[in-house]
């Protein structure tokens, strides 16, 4: 007989593979698959919706996960469905794009769409401990995971901030963001993911699920040697020369004082 967490987590399937196959629809009429960073976030906010319509009981750690989710969800789909609106499709779905032609629209579905609905799936194991699993009051391990959460979410979303006012600046034009939060990791926005997905596991973990660990360490993995760090900064050096110098001078990931 399967257990209720297992159907809890398996009913929230549909939705994030509903939810992508409507966007998909969209990039289609657009000719722009782009659209599938805004929808990235809000996966997972769907994913905690789900989780907690069919939990038994939502107990204050399971209020605590949703608000914490929600919060970096909408911010962060807001925030790239601003940037990314009129523009050209990003070039790294550009690329993907011509190594599958013929026939994109269709393969996107599930080579971009369907793909990052089953990351997301994966990744919110997180929401599924805290919402649906033991709940016992709030401790120090919630606190902890909440206090983490926020240093992500200041990392990532005052990141944001201060590049997108550089980049409004003509007098910035060709020159690399290097202030700021900038000057002490040449990623805040992806560590503060980092951060905000082990304060959730960390929440998860109070509720006794540790086998949650899958989702915080996927994402991690997807920062750091996939989609993240690696695949931006694979030719930026040949686009951008100045990078290079600021590559030397900055931390990659993790902040730190800047060398000299």
């Amino acid at each position: 007989m399967m257990s209720p967490l297992l159907q809890t987590w398996l009913q929230a399937l549909p939705w994030l593979l509903g939810a992508a196959g409507v966007t998909w629809l969209a990039s289609v009429f657009m000719r722009n698959v782009t659209i599938v960073d805004t929808l990235w976030s809000l996966l997972f906010v769907l994913a905690a919706c789900s989780y907690a319509w069919t939990a038994p009981q939502l107990g204050p750690r399971a209020l605590l996960a949703l608000v914490l989710v929600s919060a970096w969800g909408v911010r962060l789909a807001v925030h790239l469905g601003l940037r990314n609106f009129g523009h050209e499709e990003d070039r790294r779905y550009a690329a993907i794009r011509r190594r599958n032609d013929p026939g994109f629209a269709w393969k996107s579905l599930y080579l971009v769409f369907g793909f990052q609905a089953l990351l997301a799936w994966l990744i919110s194991l997180p929401l599924l401990g805290a919402i649906a699993g033991d709940a016992t009051p709030l401790g120090w391990l919630d606190f902890a995971g909440a206090l983490l959460w926020l240093v992500g979410f200041f990392f990532e979303s005052v990141g944001d901030w201060q590049l997108a006012r550089f980049k409004a600046d003509p007098a910035n034009a060709g020159k690399v963001m290097d202030q700021g939060l900038w000057s002490l990791t040449r990623h805040p926005n992806y560590f503060g993911d980092f951060c905000v997905w082990w304060g959730l596991f960390l929440v998860a973990l109070a509720a006794g699920a540790w086998w949650s660990l899958v989702g915080p360490a996927l994402m991690s993995l997807l920062l750091l040697r996939v989609s993240g760090v690696t695949l931006l900064e694979r030719d930026i050096g040949e686009r951008r020369p100045a990078y290079v110098e600021y590559a030397r001078r900055t931390n990659s990931f993790f902040p730190g004082r800047q060398r000299h």
